[in-house]
């Protein structure tokens, strides 16, 4: 199995070019899987280490579904399906099986969540909290400025080199999930956030900084490029200072940017490229944010549901 498993790494990396999360995600599902089946004697300890592959039918998933059900929520076990799909389509098409015990698999039906999001008002006094006294702090502002202007992923901003910057035309260029790239527009609250952030960066950077091929646009106070995790944090400390009572994250800012413009009139297929969504239907959530809304617009506007009629 565990060559397997290297040769669908490898085949997801350098094939399909999937992010390192990704990559990582289904790395982790398949050796829990490979787990289960060592627990189930289904783990052959031969010479190779393999599993023997022969005996996984459809039965043997869906006990691990049953295992799953236990302590995972229905999206990480849809992931978690999902990720042993790819992997026996892959090994059918390696020819190494004939048949895909995943195939008559169904995935859980998913709860479905309104997203998160702040009002107008909560999300400028959000984005104007932190002070520019100190680089850091401007940082901060630019973070919160570009997650609100440009609606991106977590994961794009802290992707961002120098060079992906084109302030002068207000865009910017973003490597979103399976590493594609578009280019997304930048307003001009956030330009001048950036514009103030950019000036003072050299602070942040290191000596060598001229001689690194990837300039990273934000970084921490080591001068390296800002993960993730530590833009979670500084979202979470201004979402504090504040004194705002939602459980706010930065995908709650990139919601909140989806459905202000939905709320002005923009139209789905503009936001879902703004977002990059591959699929309309992934954008179509924020359509039900909006009720409220259109039920006051209803009640209003309606002949039968005003009040006095």
């Amino acid at each position: 199995m565990d060559p397997l498993l290297k040769k669908f790494s490898a085949h997801l990396e350098i094939e399909k070019n999937v992010s390192e999360n990704t990559l990582r995600n289904y790395t982790s599902d398949l050796r829990q899987f490979l787990d289960f089946l060592r627990d189930r004697k289904l783990y052959t300890e031969r010479g190779d280490r393999g599993a023997d592959i022969a005996r996984i039918d459809h039965t043997v998933i869906r006990a691990y579904l049953g295992e799953l059900h236990k302590k995972n929520k229905k999206t990480s076990i849809s992931r978690k399906l999902a990720s042993l799909r790819s992997f026996f389509k892959f090994l059918i098409r390696e020819e190494t099986l004939s048949k895909n015990p995943v195939a008559t698999i169904s995935s859980p039906k998913q709860e479905k969540h309104i997203p998160t999001f702040l009002p107008v008002d909560e999300i400028f006094r959000l984005v104007e909290k932190p002070g520019n006294s100190t680089i850091l702090e401007l940082r901060d502002r630019a973070i919160l400025e570009v997650l609100y202007s440009c609606g991106i992923r977590v994961s794009e901003l802290v992707g961002l080199n120098i060079d992906d910057l084109d302030l002068n035309h207000g865009m910017i260029k973003v490597r979103g999930k399976g590493r594609k790239e578009r280019i997304v527009p930048i307003g001009r609250k956030a330009i001048e956030a950036l514009n103030c952030y950019l000036e003072g960066l050299v602070e942040l950077q290191g000596k060598d900084s001229d001689k690194v091929t990837e300039r990273p646009v934000f970084l921490n106070f080591r001068g390296g490029r800002l993960s993730a995790r530590s833009v979670g944090r500084i979202v979470k400390k201004y979402i504090f200072q504040c004194a705002l009572t939602r459980d706010i994250s930065p995908h709650s800012i990139r919601h909140s940017f989806a459905t202000h413009l939905l709320d002005a009139g923009a139209d789905l297929r503009s936001i879902q490229e703004l977002l990059g969504h591959a699929n309309l239907t992934t954008t179509q959530k924020y359509t039900h944010i909006s009720i409220d809304k259109l039920m006051a617009v209803y009640d209003k506007a309606h002949p039968r549901s005003r009040v006095n009629h």
